[in-house]
């Protein structure tokens, strides 16, 4: 689980920016990131591409929902 929460707040604002294709977009920015041979920046587009993840399923099978 990620506890960053620039992490969740830059996850949030894609979803919010891109709807159902966040995930795409912040995978998409990796892979050009590798392209463009920054890899310290594409630790962190992973790290938002797991928190979007997190924020868009549904609860895990008994796992409490608040």
């Amino acid at each position: 689980m990620i506890s960053d929460p620039a992490i969740f707040r830059a996850a949030k604002l894609l979803i919010d920016q891109h709807g159902d294709a966040a995930a795409i977009h912040a995978a998409e920015r990796a892979y050009q990131l590798a392209d463009e041979g920054n890899m310290g920046a594409i630790a962190a587009w992973w790290q938002i591409l797991e928190a979007i993840d997190e924020l868009t399923r549904g609860p895990r099978k008994g796992e409490a929902v608040h």
